[in-house]
């Protein structure tokens, strides 16, 4: 049977298993960025205006995230848009709808905070993830392009 799946904003006490859920492959492929500086950073995070990480819980457990920027725009006449990023569920649970949960609460924010748009991108070789975007009728628009930087000095 499958458990009721409730969204919520994180909060620090959920950092341990958010970097659980982050060293699983395809994602950090067993690396955990260390507490004390994923602590730091959830810090910083806190100060932006319209950027939330997310936890799924099924019960008390901590089975998935997301994080959700809103970003005010200049173009599109001003409204805003929506970007979803580091998208995680833990592998013994996928298949039972927490993605689909994570995507819709993020779409529910995303609706009433006026955006135009929600984006994400998704890595090429990961063609279960994209199957899983288009169930939930995100379109295939455009490209992504990145760079990846030389690591900066700390």
């Amino acid at each position: 049977m499958t458990q009721v799946t409730t969204v919520r904003p994180a909060m620090e006490a959920d950092l341990p298993d958010i970097l659980r859920l982050y060293a699983q492959p395809d994602i950090d492929d067993g690396d955990t960025l260390p507490l004390a500086d994923a602590k730091r950073i959830w810090t910083r995070m806190a100060s932006y205006p319209n950027y939330k990480l997310y936890v799924a819980l099924q019960g008390t457990q901590v089975v998935g995230t997301f994080a959700l920027l809103i970003m005010d725009n200049l173009g599109h006449l001003g409204a805003p848009s929506a970007v979803v990023e580091d998208v995680a569920v833990d592998t013994g649970v996928q298949g039972q709808g927490i993605g689909k949960a994570m995507m819709r609460h993020a779409m529910a924010l995303a609706a009433e905070s006026g955006c135009y748009k929600l984006t994400l991108s998704s890595n090429l070789k990961l063609e279960k993830a994209h199957a899983f975007y288009d169930s939930l009728d995100f379109e295939r628009h455009g490209y992504s392009f990145r760079m990846t930087l030389p690591a900066a000095p700390h």
